[in-house]
């Protein structure tokens, strides 16, 4: 039965795709979180064909439910890495996915993903990322491809590409953000009992720490979960090195280091989500969520929102916002870390 009043996802498949990437993909946009106010999706097995089961490692196999007809009607084309990322995707798959970027539809593959949307020519001049053991494979099979050698996921001409395996996972909940907003995505991933929120410009390899920095690291959580506690306030890294007992120079390599991003930019993203969650959930005045948020000004957090969102506060509340008897109702209006 077709769902009318659904986002409508199609999972791109063939001979050779990843059973992990398509348990991510079912797991975000394929399990019914409704009771639980998470958006409605329609989430499609898309293939040549529905009567030939596609074989995975592992002895799994997945079956097809629409053709790549159904592309058509899809909001978001989801492509997952494969197993031999060096394997051809089927003509008729590649001409699809370049009518569906033609029609404007957004892409995104996860991991090797990449690798296929090169394959359609749709990555040549443009922008993209895959598992940082893969970005040489990517290069050299792909030239006319601008490969980004470290992050999380990037989007370029509409086209999403995600580094490896977790950063999957970091694509699809960014992409719920982007559709249906933060609270959405934070409902699917503390169902999944994952982080919700890990920008993409985030390094996607940590070098493993030593023994003291391991004893660093547990420094460094407990200024996190400080950070967090104050967002309101005006925070600077040599405040929160103070905290951890580091100079700030120290402080930030260590920062760095443990989490694959600045303190700035961490703290920056942090008060980005604090400001949606208070857009989504409350009608406070456009001030007030920013000094809740510790931003200081309307117009600071207008100017992030534009680098960070691409969009406004005003137009984010207006598209994702909750009334505060629903949020209440459904839990989402309890305590948390902002200041009142």
């Amino acid at each position: 039965m077709e769902h009318e009043n659904v986002y409508r996802v199609a999972l791109v498949a063939f001979p050779g795709v990843r059973a992990f990437d398509v348990s991510v993909i079912t797991e975000v946009w394929g399990t019914d979180r409704t009771d639980r106010d998470a958006p409605a999706f329609d989430l499609r097995r898309v293939a040549i064909d529905t009567t030939t089961p596609i074989p995975m490692r592992g002895g799994l196999a997945l079956h097809p439910d629409r053709t790549l007809a159904w592309l058509t009607r899809a909001d978001l084309i989801v492509v997952p890495g494969l197993d031999d990322h060096l394997t051809p995707a089927p003509t008729p798959v590649l001409d699809a996915l370049r009518r569906a970027h033609a029609r404007g539809t957004p892409l995104a593959a996860l991991c090797g993903g990449a690798f296929t949307l090169a394959q359609a020519g749709l990555l040549d001049g443009r922008r993209a990322i895959t598992h940082w053991n893969l970005v040489a494979l990517l290069r050299a099979h792909h030239p006319h491809v601008t490969v980004v050698p470290d992050a999380l996921f990037i989007e370029d001409d509409n086209i999403w590409t995600a580094a490896g395996t977790a950063a999957g996972i970091d694509l699809c909940l960014h992409l719920v953000r982007r559709s249906h907003g933060a609270e959405a995505a934070a409902t699917i991933a503390r169902s999944m009992v994952t982080a919700p929120f890990r920008t993409g410009t985030q390094a996607q390899f940590i070098e493993h720490p030593t023994t003291p920095a391991d004893r660093d690291a547990d420094t460094l959580a407990a200024v996190r979960e400080h950070a967090l506690r104050h967002l309101h306030e005006p925070l600077t890294v040599a405040d929160l090195a103070a905290h951890a007992g580091m100079s700030p120079r120290s402080f930030a390599r260590h920062f760095t280091a443990a989490t694959g991003t600045t303190p700035l930019s961490w703290l920056l993203d942090q008060r980005i989500a604090a400001a949606q969650k208070l857009l989504e959930r409350t009608d406070l005045p456009m001030p007030e969520v920013a000094r809740r948020a510790g931003f200081g000004s309307e117009v600071t957090m207008r100017q992030h929102f534009a680098s960070r969102l691409a969009t406004s506060p005003r137009a984010y509340r207006a598209a994702f916002s909750t009334p505060p008897e629903t949020a209440a109702a459904s839990g989402t209006g309890g305590s948390n870390p902002i200041a009142r």
